[in-house]
């Protein structure tokens, strides 16, 4: 990968940072003032002195005022609110102002013109710098504005996704309890000592869902140890049940969001139930590089059982991955005659 990325994106990042941030506020105003004072202090001589240090001086203080009322007065006032001739009317005004106080002040110190062949002020450079000037100062109160509005949308997206992925999360958490507490009811008659051991492995599987499920991410050999439970407990339940979890790779330190993998693996388990033959799942974790790749197979019953539950737990996951990994995740579901198979890739 490239490593100067981040640091560009870095530099950018600060670059904005510095335009739209508040604590950045007082140096922009003094870069501001800074290029004013640098303008005027190169720009040619008109009068001589020390008339002319008290031009440039009521100069600056005038391109101040009208750079000033443009950015907090006639921007949010008329420009970002579509006003468009008003705030070409006030922006003219202000140029007008400008120019008869410039001719005032030329009018009183005209005798103390340097010896320039024409005699006549150079006007339109200062009128040049103080278009520049209110072009610039407009531009940053828009790009701020921008900035802004783009940071609001932004924060209502992820609000409003953070939202859907909860009630995601607790649909799953009620419809995954309601089977292993069926399956522990149906044990209790037939298999009281199963049904105990069906109650404790539930007891912490629940201490998962309640602890861990509740951060953003959780460790990935943590969510696996929460499968190994799971299917540990369906072979308690089930004696003609066998399953088998590899693993490859560096899986220490990796996170995921948490049940992300459980919808798969107990729609695997509920599907493959067959009391004529043995059944199975197998799940594989393999670690490569930036990409963890999942897969989930399981055997399919001779007779199909009929499901009734209408998928709640394999749609969950679907737009949980839409919501998580827009656009670094593929999914592949193979149906064949004796097993079904899911393959997730997820770039990390």
């Amino acid at each position: 990968m490239n490593k100067c990325l981040p640091k560009k994106t870095m530099d950018t990042n600060w670059m904005v940072e510095f335009f739209i941030s508040d604590k950045y506020r007082f140096y922009r105003h003094l870069l501001l003032i800074t290029f004013s004072i640098i303008v005027l202090y190169y720009s040619p001589p008109d009068y001589i002195e020390p008339f002319e240090t008290y031009n440039r001086i009521v100069f600056f203080i005038q391109i101040i005022l009208l750079v000033y009322s443009n950015m907090y007065f006639f921007v949010p006032k008329f420009l970002l609110r579509k006003k468009y001739l008003n705030y070409g009317l006030s922006v003219l005004s202000g140029m007008i102002l400008a120019y008869v106080m410039h001719e005032c002040a030329s009018c009183y110190l005209k005798s103390y013109l340097l010896p320039y062949e024409d005699d006549n002020i150079n006007f339109f450079t200062y009128s040049f710098m103080i278009m520049v000037l209110i072009i610039a100062s407009a531009a940053i109160k828009l790009f701020q504005q921008w900035i802004s509005d783009s940071q609001l949308i932004h924060d209502l997206e992820l609000a409003k996704a953070g939202a859907e992925l909860e009630q995601l999360k607790n649909q799953i958490n009620p419809h995954f309890l309601f089977n292993m507490l069926n399956n522990a009811n149906v044990l209790i008659e037939d298999d009281p000592k199963k049904a105990s051991q069906v109650l404790v492995k539930l007891s912490d599987l629940l201490r998962y869902q309640l602890y861990d499920s509740s951060r953003d991410k959780v460790l990935l050999t943590s969510e696996i140890h929460f499968l190994e439970d799971f299917l540990n407990l369906e072979k308690v339940r089930r004696d003609n049940f066998n399953f088998l979890i590899s693993k490859e790779g560096e899986l220490s330190g990796i996170q995921v969001p948490p049940l992300l993998f459980i919808s798969f693996v107990e729609n695997a388990v509920k599907h493959n139930n067959d009391s004529a033959k043995s059944s199975y799942v197998n799940l594989f974790f393999d670690v490569r590089r930036t990409e963890l790749f999942f897969k989930c197979i399981n055997s399919k019953p001779a007779v199909k059982a009929i499901n009734k539950s209408g998928g709640l737990g394999m749609a969950n996951i679907q737009r949980r991955l839409e919501l998580l990994f827009p656009s670094t995740h593929d999914l592949k579901i193979e149906d064949n005659a004796e097993t079904y198979c899911v393959t997730l890739t997820l770039k990390l």
